[in-house]
């Protein structure tokens, strides 16, 4: 009984850590207009949403340039101007595709490298509102050092608000908040991992 009520409590309380994760996501659009920033990178995903957005914040001044991160490596920079149908100017001049993530980790790790390159140490992270949650905890983790704005960006295809309505957006939703929490016991277990010593001196 004591097993059956153990399980029982972990599952109402990852039930109730999901309604909340899915009402922030909610919550997180329209994003507020955020700050300027050194750069601006925006994740790729199952549709164009995410890099429009963050065209349009690129040309509204928000930032020196647009890394467009998990861009497939059969696209190429005229492609995805034309697809995007952004200005042919501030695409060539301010915009970096990046052809080496392929998952969240990999974004946070191309990111870092990009903005280490740039000297930049404030970002705008554009992605889609469920997964902006985890794709913030990896880009701190891969770039402590760096000052990340969220700017969230609401997925046509996912209703966020009533994600359990159908099967589709319920298993994205599970999923996502599955792997947040992945990621978060992940990042947790490392900041309580002990640290190398330092190498005593010789006198």
């Amino acid at each position: 009984m004591r097993t059956l009520a153990a399980i029982f409590v972990v599952l109402l309380i990852w039930s109730a850590g999901l309604l909340a994760f899915a009402a922030r996501a909610d919550r997180s659009t329209p994003a507020a207009d955020p700050a300027p920033a050194d750069g601006i990178v925006a994740l790729t995903g199952a549709s164009g949403e995410r890099i429009d957005a963050g065209l349009r914040l690129l040309e509204d001044g928000k930032a020196k340039r647009l890394l467009i991160s998990g861009v497939g490596r059969h696209v190429t920079r005229a492609q995805l101007q034309a697809v995007t149908g952004a200005d042919e100017g501030i695409f060539d001049c301010c915009v970096d595709l990046g052809f080496q993530a392929e998952n969240t980790l990999g974004n946070g790790r191309e990111t870092a490298q990009w903005a280490r390159t740039n000297d930049y140490r404030t970002l705008i992270l554009v992605t889609a509102d469920y997964h902006m949650p985890r794709a913030r905890l990896e880009l701190r983790s891969a770039m402590p050092e760096a000052t990340i704005i969220p700017y969230p960006v609401a997925t046509s295809e996912l209703k966020v608000g009533d994600w359990w309505k159908t099967g589709s957006s319920a298993e994205r939703m599970i999923l996502e908040y599955s792997k947040y929490l992945a990621v978060l016991a992940r990042e947790t277990l490392l900041d309580l991992s002990p640290r190398p010593a330092h190498a005593v001196r010789q006198g």
